[in-house]
């Protein structure tokens, strides 16, 4: 079972409320395209590093939060038309459904098993037992506007869509929850809070092990985790 994106009952464009996990340097990218594409929209930037947060405030003139990325999203309450924009070097959706599934369950992180590895392209495992895949041998131009059929650097047809290959990978004993980052502006992408909600009622419907997936069409990060019960 996979989820790959299904149609929101609202719609999220133009995003009204954004929020940019991460001040460093994609941070900065994603809060300067952003405020120039949306400039109706409430941003929102968050780093625990002041140094960093202090120049996004001084030099883009934007709201931010002196706080974890991740901790903020766990403690805030995101609506379902909340846009996330992860731009820190960890997997943002996996910790905030291991944070809050262990809140009214238990659920225990797993390594990636070896299996996913042939099912990806060009398969990449560190040391937390976190794999990333990419459908790129190259760096990808940062603004990118992820075009549908070719490859904006290389001008060929799409090897595929990452975030539907995700979707196929069957390993036994396991499920599978896709998180689908869409575009915001080239080379920016996220998710909205309804996404992370879905994920959540999809894996508290069903004990078990999960592959959490989050995906564009061309690059992805996958880890796993053991739902085992719902408390009280």
């Amino acid at each position: 079972m996979a989820e790959t994106g299904t149609p929101p009952l609202f719609d999220p464009f133009p995003p009204r409320s954004i929020w940019i996990l991460g001040a460093g340097h994609f941070g900065t990218l994603a809060a300067r395209r952003l405020s120039r594409r949306y400039p109706e929209a409430a941003l929102l930037v968050i780093d625990h590093r002041s140094d960093r947060t202090s120049k996004i405030r001084d030099e883009l003139h934007l709201p931010v939060r002196t706080e974890s990325a991740v901790g903020f999203l766990v403690k805030e309450s995101a609506a379902d038309t909340q846009w996330i924009v992860p731009a820190v070097p960890v997997h943002v959706a996996y910790l905030y459904l291991l944070d809050m599934l262990s809140r009214s369950g238990k659920a225990d992180a797993l390594p990636v098993p070896e299996d996913v590895d042939h099912q990806v392209p060009n398969p990449l495992r560190v040391s937390e037992g976190t794999l990333y895949a990419s459908f790129a041998t190259f760096i990808c131009p940062d603004a990118c506007n992820e075009p549908d059929e070719v490859c904006t650097h290389t001008g060929l047809p799409r090897p595929g869509i990452l975030f539907e290959r995700f979707g196929e990978i069957r390993v036994q004993g396991f499920d599978v929850v896709v998180v689908r980052s869409l575009q915001l502006a080239p080379g920016v992408g996220g998710y909205t809070g309804a996404d992370l909600r879905r994920a959540i009622s999809q894996i508290r419907a069903k004990r078990g092990k999960y592959l959490i997936c989050t995906s564009c069409r061309c690059h992805g990060v996958i880890n796993a985790l053991d739902w085992k019960e719902e408390q009280g």
